[in-house]
């Protein structure tokens, strides 16, 4: 794996980290709505996220990200579509897809 990757990896993974920072302990649906500065800099963080995906697919099509498609498409969706983004579709990528996707880039970083 070229350093390139590697430093987008690593970006990806401080974008997870940020996004954990960004949220209480309890972790309440509610609460995250509310909040419209979390809900932002959330979305920013998984624009990053994506940006840095599609960087890695460009270079490595083959690269084993669960997902990795839909993980760019959302960034699209974030920064073209952002009238068409909800809270319950941020609040399930952030609560069901991010420790699956951090699983995955710790790996990748380790190996």
């Amino acid at each position: 794996m070229d350093n390139e990757v590697k430093t987008w990896l690593t970006d990806v993974h401080q974008a997870i980290i940020e996004i954990k920072s960004f949220l209480p302990e309890r972790k309440v649906f509610a609460e995250f709505q509310k909040d419209l500065k979390t809900k932002r800099a959330i979305e920013w963080n998984i624009a990053m996220i994506g940006e840095a995906m599609n960087r890695i697919l460009t270079r490595h099509p083959e690269i084993a990200v669960t997902n990795a498609r839909k993980i760019v498409d959302t960034r699209n969706r974030i920064m073209h579509g952002y009238d068409t983004v909800s809270d319950e579709i941020i609040w399930a990528i952030v609560i069901n897809d991010l420790p699956k996707l951090e699983v995955e880039i710790k790996q990748m970083l380790n190996e």
